[in-house]
């Protein structure tokens, strides 16, 4: 056969397949002439309508698994405003794979009652939704993954998002999109989308929602346009003052910067304690205080980290900025800080959930981390840890990346008070099995420290530096003696959550609170 332009060709070519002759069409249909020019600017916009718009153009139907992302924590306005549409328009049984859920979240509780929301897949759950689902809400318990395990489950394809509903502070019409703005407004900015981008990436269909369309191209972006169906422009995403609350807050309690303090000998003599060490801080008072007392010790010694990883804090940024951090890895920022960091300091990158903590992936940032220094609402004689459940058995946590980092660091520092609330922290067993005491390797309490007796190396390095080392079982006496022993908790048969490890396996089951 012949094409338009009279060349041979064959139709067939053994290896290669059929082939298909030019026939000249240069342009395909979304294309048009004007005034008898060709213009390849195709103007097609991914915006639609209206929220119920895109909801129809997805091809949502019942029983399926809808994704939203966490960063503006407990400013978020997406997951409820998605929820009231989904609702009105009358899908059923439907899967929330949320990276987390907050207080703000409460009005997902009417869904569950309703027959909405069927099943939930979330890192954690605070607040009224919490404790409704704690007492039995749900049919099916809910699935608790880490941060890292939540994107390899997604990579992987073991949790498949049929639809995912993306805040983002702002896009253009073909849908980059970024977690703050250089361009229009800036009213919603929330930093890294580093959760939101292994949605983007795996889900069947991806809806934004902005309130800041910016003109073509939004660079930098997050989410490029490649992997966005539906964009739709709504008054408000979130508040960015919602982000900074909670287990996030700046502390100024002194028992929390003791810890801290505490926290910062066991690093100085831990033997990780070198020019280009990398290090995160996670959630909880004491243990982003410890980033506020580690900048003495760095400039004392003359040491520079080679990167900060995880929720990055304002407190960070300006070690970065005084060039005692190199380069600062983002998948979620924590604070106003942050967020205007991430917008100028080109050191500063945003990195999605599975490049952050991915087990399955070859390199994994978590396991290039030197030191983290995690908080824990509970720790046992075995040194496992609960950071989901409190002490009346009820959710009101989250795992976020606690497994993550503990098993990939090379040193791993839990901090907390010895006593919470007239309650000891440590107990026989924690209530929840969260992050298993293998990957454990120092408690820090107002009271003392711990080493776990695997960690001989580091017993030999704290003592050497004249820290006094207790056993996890005299830690546990000294709580008991001021306070005693706390009563069980009464649970009953039905499961309300199942808590998976970092690599899809189940490490515990959190059963309903006995009345």
């Amino acid at each position: 056969m012949k094409n338009i332009l009279d060349v041979e060709i064959p139709t067939y070519i053994e290896g290669v397949g059929t082939l298909t002759a030019f026939d000249g069409r240069v342009y395909d249909e979304k294309t048009h002439e004007k005034e008898g020019l060709k213009d390849y600017r195709i103007k097609k916009s991914k915006i639609v309508r209206d929220l119920e718009e895109a909801i129809r153009r997805s091809g949502l139907t019942d029983g399926m698994t809808i994704s939203f992302h966490h960063h503006f924590r407990n400013g978020d306005y997406i997951v409820n405003t998605v929820m009231e549409v989904i609702a009105k328009m009358g899908f059923k049984k439907l899967t929330i794979a949320a990276s987390s859920l907050t207080d703000i979240h409460t009005p997902m509780i009417e869904h569950i009652k309703n027959g909405t929301i069927y099943r939930i897949e979330t890192s954690g759950i605070r607040g009224e939704l919490a404790n409704a689902i704690s007492n039995g809400l749900m049919e099916v318990p809910v699935l608790f993954r880490s941060h890292g395990g939540r994107a390899y489950s997604i990579a992987s394809g073991e949790l498949t998002i049929d639809v995912a509903f993306l805040g983002v502070a702002s896009s253009d019409i073909y849908g980059n999109a970024n977690g703050f703005s250089r361009e229009g407004n800036n009213d919603s900015a929330c930093g890294s989308l580093g959760y939101a981008m292994v949605d983007a990436l795996y889900a069947k269909q991806v809806i934004l929602l902005t309130n800041n369309i910016v003109p073509f191209p939004n660079t930098p972006c997050a989410i490029p346009q490649t992997n966005v169906d539906y964009i739709v422009e709504v008054e408000a995403i979130g508040d960015p003052k919602g982000i900074a609350s909670g287990a996030t807050r700046y502390s100024t309690n002194p028992r929390e910067l003791l810890i801290a303090q505490n926290a910062i000998r066991v690093i100085e003599a831990s033997g990780y304690f070198e020019d280009g060490f990398s290090f995160q801080t996670g959630t909880g008072g004491a243990a982003l205080a410890v980033t506020r007392f580690l900048r003495d010790k760095m400039i004392k010694k003359n040491i520079k980290a080679s990167f900060a990883l995880g929720g990055i804090t304002g407190q960070i940024v300006k070690l970065h900025e005084e060039g005692l951090i190199k380069k600062l890895l983002d998948v979620q920022s924590f604070d106003l800080g942050a967020i205007e960091s991430i917008q100028k300091n080109p050191f500063h990158q945003q990195v999605d959930a599975h490049y952050y903590a991915g087990p399955g992936t070859e390199g994994s940032t978590v396991d290039q981390l030197d030191v983290v220094v995690l908080s824990a609402l509970e720790v046992d004689v075995n040194y496992n840890v609960n950071v989901l459940t409190g002490s009346d058995g009820v959710i009101r946590g989250a795992i976020g990346g606690h497994q993550d980092t503990a098993a990939g660091a090379r040193l791993c520092i839990v901090v907390a008070p010895l006593i919470r609330g007239r309650i000891p922290t440590i107990l026989d067993r924690v209530n929840t099995i969260v992050t298993p005491g293998s990957t454990v390797d120092v408690l820090v309490t107002d009271h003392g420290t711990a080493v776990n007796p695997l960690r001989i190396d580091l017993i030999e390095n704290l003592k050497g530096a004249g820290i006094s080392v207790f056993t996890i079982e005299e830690l546990k006496e000294k709580a008991e003696k001021i306070v005693g022993k706390p009563n069980a908790i009464r649970y009953n048969d039905k499961i309300v959550g199942i808590v998976s490890y970092r690599d899809g396996s189940v490490i515990d089951l959190i059963r309903k609170v006995s009345r």
